[in-house]
């Protein structure tokens, strides 16, 4: 798995204003926050099995999670355009895309996901990494392209938040959400599959969602005074 991303903090002149979008952050709401289709215990949910292989847990759990991000960012797919959503942005993140070759595009936010849910359809469905068949091995390399699906999974999940929430909640489908993140960030937190500093933009929703859930796992002390500095964070792997 070869795209990488870059992120960056984009100072004063974004395309539109952008205080207005970062002062009102309708997703963190407590009538918006507290809404779940289940009060479950996420924290025991994600915690591995005794008698299951780790391998077969991340396989089995992140292909669920691709599938309902995908299906999550389905429901709102109409409303992000090419000129509603002309990068790919969270809060004031902007991210592009690296393809196989290195080379840095920058594309919409459409476009964007697109090369997310293509690139990890592809993976999932390759007997070589997610192998379904008895007796065939996962590589050496599976934890750290599961890692990566994760980053750009989260990516996908950040900008619904963002950028899309009046239309999630128009749909009434913010308590499916709600619940849908949770369940992933106290997942990728259980096995440490994505840098804290990478989730740190939505540190303020995770707060509110996850303290419920019993978290206090791995990464969960960023605080979002931090949030300049992981927004100006480059990851390249």
């Amino acid at each position: 798995l070869s795209f990488l991303i870059f992120s960056r903090k984009s100072k004063g002149k974004p395309n539109g204003k952008k205080p207005a979008p970062e002062e009102k952050k309708l997703y963190l709401e407590p009538e918006y926050t507290k809404s779940r289709i289940t009060d479950f215990e996420f924290k025991e949910l994600v915690m591995l099995p005794r008698e299951i292989d780790l391998n077969e847990w991340l396989a089995s759990n992140t292909t669920t999670f691709f599938h309902h991000i995908n299906l999550q960012y389905s429901t709102i797919s109409e409303f992000c355009t090419g000129e509603s959503c002309q990068t790919m942005a969270v809060c004031n993140t902007q991210y592009y895309w690296y393809d196989e070759r290195g080379k840095k595009i920058k594309c919409t936010a459409p476009q964007y996901v697109d090369f997310v849910m293509s690139s990890v359809q592809k993976l999932v469905t390759d007997e070589d990494v997610f192998p379904t068949k008895y007796g065939k091995e996962f590589p050496n390399s599976f934890e750290s392209l599961v890692k990566k699906i994760c980053k750009y999974l989260f990516h996908v999940l950040a900008h619904i938040y963002s950028s899309h929430f009046k239309e999630t909640l128009a749909l009434e489908l913010h308590g499916h959400l709600n619940t849908l993140y949770t369940h992933f960030i106290l997942f990728i937190r259980e096995f440490n599959l994505v840098d804290p500093k990478e989730t740190t933009i939505m540190d303020d929703l995770t707060e509110v969602l996850c303290s419920s859930s019993g978290s206090s796992s791995n990464g969960s002390g960023n605080g979002s005074s931090n949030s300049a500095g992981a927004q100006n964070h480059v990851k390249e792997r």
